[in-house]
């Protein structure tokens, strides 16, 4: 049997849908009848993982994922993509069919004027910013906000190949081709600088099949003697950061400095998250670039533009060789969870999973967490309060109806985390929900969920 649930947690990342559902429906049925061991709550959430319609480091599709929480025994999932919203109906339906409290959003980067002569979160690019929204109810946005969705889209594969192009260029006779050798490393042709990077490195392989002409390859087309790319070599990761850093990034042969045109604005941003009835999201670094720096005065720079919650990845803010890098981070960490508690932010958090080795979640009893564990899961459950009550009754936190009763920031923010926790997750909690679309107040519904 383990033999068996192996192969169909193999197939929930295949590239064909069907294939992913019909491995769905066979591990609900073999959990339904008790032939499929999955741990109880664990207490712990993941509000961030990328998957595969974006880069996921393990290949994970939405449904993977979703199946990944139930097995764990997470209280809550959350899949966040860049530029698309491909994996959101495909993972909302699975944790519907597994019984996972489930969310959804997208990142991307937007253009900041008021900060265009400070770097914010996007390494070597003054007033641009990566950003998100969270809580989508389903992947098809409204006619009146699909082109902006349509444009990020091509704005990023337009970024892509104009990095791919430098690079190609820098490192000839390894070279790339984007149609042939990226796009088929993607399930719907959303590639990534990571998809772009795992190409790459394949390339050199294939072109240099002996590790030290491959070293001696990369050592000058990187600039970094030879013995330091052997070292790095011996470890994946390390050897994917570190061409990646030299190619990629601010500084790199193949970074394409931004233009007023390579990203959306915070506004047109805002205004296709608010327009699918999501929230806007800050997404935040570690505090220690010059836009980052006063977090209480980002995160109300953003409230001013409408941004109703923030992002926060604590693995890279504290699980850090000890020094003065660690501690810088870890104090910021915990004035930017005091700075958003004192703007009634909820927090999203996660780790990613867009980097290989990245933990499938937050170790929340480690020291430097602890404390803010309640905090992290409270947010958790506030996005999926406000998820399940999207899609059951259209009357998620930025419908007019909660604009309507629940005025206030602190009270919107009580009510979808009290939803969220009393709700169960699966088709039972959205069939309860659904009954109770004639009770007109917040606390008449809650009062029916107690």
């Amino acid at each position: 049997m383990d033999q068996d649930i192996a192969q169909l947690e193999q197939q929930l990342n295949s590239y064909d849908p069907p294939e992913r559902l019909s491995a769905l429906f066979e591990l609900a049925d073999l959990l339904a009848r008790g032939q499929a061991r999955v741990s109880a709550d664990r207490g712990l959430a993941n509000m961030h993982c990328h998957t595969f319609y974006s880069y996921n480091a393990y290949g994970h599709s939405p449904t993977a994922l979703a199946w990944l929480a139930r097995q764990r025994g997470f209280a809550a999932i959350g899949v966040v993509d860049f530029d698309v919203l491909d994996g959101v109906d495909e993972f909302l339906f699975a944790c519907e069919i597994l019984g996972v409290r489930g969310s959804s959003g997208i990142e991307t980067r937007v253009a900041v004027p008021e900060l265009a002569t400070q770097v914010i979160n996007s390494p070597g690019e003054p007033g641009v910013a990566y950003h998100m929204g969270i809580g989508f109810a389903t992947g098809t946005p409204p006619a009146s906000v699909a082109p902006i969705l349509a444009s990020m889209r091509d704005r990023a594969a337009e970024r892509n190949r104009a990095m791919l192009s430098k690079i190609n260029a820098h490192l000839d006779p390894v070279t790339v081709d984007h149609e042939g050798d990226v796009l088929p490393l993607t399930p719907a042709g959303n590639a990534t600088e990571r998809h772009m990077l795992a190409a790459i490195i394949r390339a050199s392989q294939r072109r240099f099949p002996r590790r030290d002409r491959r070293a001696a390859f990369w050592s000058d087309r990187l600039g970094v003697e030879k013995e330091q790319v052997l070292s790095a070599m011996a470890e994946p990761v390390g050897f994917a950061d570190l061409v990646r850093s030299r190619l990629m990034k601010s500084g790199g042969v193949g970074h394409v400095p931004p233009t007023p045109d390579s990203f959306p604005s915070v506004e047109e941003f805002h205004s296709f998250v608010v327009g699918c009835g999501a929230l806007p999201c800050v997404a935040w670094l570690d505090g220690t670039s010059e836009g980052e720096e006063n977090g209480a005065e980002l995160l109300e720079t953003w409230v001013g533009k409408g941004a109703v919650a923030l992002n926060l990845i604590p693995e890279r803010n504290w699980n850090l060789p000890p020094g003065p890098d660690r501690s810088l981070k870890i104090r910021k960490l915990r004035e930017i969870v005091q700075a958003a508690a004192d703007l009634d932010l909820p927090l999203n958090i996660g780790t990613e999973m867009n980097s290989p080795g990245a933990p499938l979640a937050d170790d929340f009893s480690a020291p430097i967490l602890a404390p803010m564990t309640r905090a992290f899961m409270a947010g958790a459950y506030f996005i999926y309060g406000h998820t399940v009550m999207q899609r059951s009754l259209a009357l998620g936190y930025q419908s007019r109806w909660a604009q309507e009763h629940l005025p206030s920031r602190r009270r919107r923010n009580d009510f979808y985390e009290t939803i969220g926790r009393r709700v169960r997750p699966g088709a039972e909690g959205m069939d309860r929900l659904r009954r109770l679309l004639d009770l007109s107040t917040p606390d008449a519904i809650l009062a029916q969920l107690s």
